[in-house]
């Protein structure tokens, strides 16, 4: 992408853009008002100035019974003035209609026809200003403060040239005004984006410095809110990402023993054999029994990686089954009764009631049998080991529990890890490849459960299952 089109589609341009438009928008708003605002002003000071003069004009009318002889020099001077000043027309009028004085001289003698001349005449108050053009016409009644009759009616047109000018002039400016606000706006925009701006440029710098491999610390960039809770973001998720590297090469270096381990003892066993002539076929037949043994256990550490990577790639699909759990869990201790009886280990099942439910019959008995068998080889001479079953509306309950050796507590947060074994002398005595805890959690996951673990060292230790009873993909 182009640097230009980046930078309109940046947070920074948008900024930019908000911060112009407050800055043009209340200044484009104020300078219009303020126009129109001057606008009324000049026509209402221009309309009370006139009306002032026409009334002081209608008592001198009155006085010299201008209505009825229209020759008087002082009225009419003041009239040609008047209009002169105003740049508009007068004309006086008396009770007929008849128009006495024309300050144009063209209509003297005619009859006005006006409504606003009509209607000044018939009420005796001043009437409202009626904008034609750029001229305003209003009436103003001739009468005297003796008599109550109206006598006549002025009639008065005034020029708006003069307001009009000066508005052009005030539009002008203002327009000059604007442009000024809007570079100022354009560049303090500018500015204030960068500003606002950079903190977040320094969580990308900071970022992209700890993908680089620049630095080993968490991000810190608390000048907004905003920023303090994208480095927490990150800070957390940078945290379980070295957390899973640590997993990863501590699973890389655990296969890499789990997987020599049995080589390694093939091999000294064969080399035995090599370095030996005449040996006897009992031993010979010791050390393949051994081999062979070592074989079995590379197998079964290779079948349950390969079950593990399947389950982390979710390439493993369920095939769920509306299943009798009463029943699974019936046939799972009935086929590891043998191997409880050699150490006189007691199975039991409590079924509290009938309990059916979506599951995948290869994926969960191979779950159970994990943590019924772990009771039987973790357990005491004699113990017992308890499965018990039970559900509500919505899950499945299964326990195993056991009265076994259990665990030490600082053990319980570690013991779903893959290879992780509490005490591996013990446990290579008994066998396994330390991965069927892992492979039982992700298989409950898989169902959409959860499993939990409670144990004392010395005392036992409890299995809690918990799966829907319907499977929703």
């Amino acid at each position: 992408m182009s640097k230009p089109k980046k930078f309109f589609k940046s947070l920074r341009f948008r900024i930019m853009v908000i911060l112009v438009i407050l800055g043009i928008v209340p200044s484009v708003i104020i300078t219009q008002a303020l126009i129109a605002g001057y606008r009324e002003q000049g026509i209402a000071v221009r309309i009370s100035t006139v009306r002032t003069q026409c009334s002081i004009l209608c008592d001198q009318i009155i006085k010299e019974n201008y209505l009825n002889d229209s020759s008087s020099e002082a009225v009419n001077s003041k009239l040609e003035l008047l209009s002169n000043i105003y740049g508009g027309r007068i004309l006086i009028t008396d009770r007929d209609f008849r128009i006495v004085k024309d300050t144009y001289q063209v209509d003297e003698g005619k009859t006005l026809i006006s409504s606003k001349a009509i209607r000044c005449f018939r009420d005796g108050e001043p009437t409202d200003y009626e904008k034609k053009g750029q001229m305003l016409e209003f009436a103003i009644p001739v009468k005297s403060a003796d008599v109550p009759q109206t006598q006549g009616t002025i009639l008065a047109t005034i020029s708006l040239r003069e307001i009009s000018a000066t508005m052009g002039e005030l539009e002008w400016m203002g327009m000059v005004i604007l442009s000024i606000i809007v570079i100022l706006s354009v560049f303090l925009a500018y500015i204030l984006s960068a500003v606002l701006v950079k903190p977040l440029a320094r969580v990308t710098k900071s970022i992209e410095d700890l993908t680089d491999g620049y630095q080993n610390e968490a991000i810190s960039v608390p000048d907004y809110t905003e920023t303090e809770l994208i480095t927490d973001a990150f800070n957390k998720m940078l945290a379980r990402m070295k957390v899973l590297d640590e997993s990863r090469s501590e699973f890389v270096s655990n296969v890499s023993h789990e997987l020599k381990t049995p080589m390694t003892s093939m091999k000294v066993l064969a080399d035995s054999l090599v370095g030996q002539s005449g040996v006897p076929e009992e031993l010979y037949q010791e050390f393949m029994r051994d081999i062979t043994a070592e074989i079995d256990r590379e197998n079964r550490i290779i079948t349950d990686l390969l079950t593990l990577v399947k389950m982390d790639k979710k390439t493993a699909d369920l095939q769920i089954q509306h299943m009798n759990i009463n029943q699974l869990l019936e046939d799972i201790l009935k086929r590891l009764r043998p191997i409880a009886d050699k150490r006189k280990i007691d199975l039991i099942l409590d079924s509290f009631r009938p309990v059916e439910a979506d599951v995948d019959e290869i994926k969960f008995t191979s779950a159970i049998s994990n943590l019924v068998e772990n009771g039987i080889k973790y357990n005491v001479d004699e113990g017992w080991v308890r499965v018990s079953l039970d559900a509500d509306h919505k899950y499945f309950y299964v326990t195993v529990a056991d009265s076994g050796m259990g665990i030490p507590e600082d053990s319980l947060d570690r013991i779903f890890e893959r290879f992780y074994r509490v005490d591996k002398s013990h446990s290579r005595e008994i066998g396994g490849t330390g991965l069927g805890l892992a492979i039982t959690r992700s298989t409950i996951a898989m169902h959409h459960g959860v499993i939990k673990v409670f144990s004392r060292e010395g005392e036992g230790t409890t299995f809690s299952v918990r799966i829907p009873l319907s499977y929703i993909p």
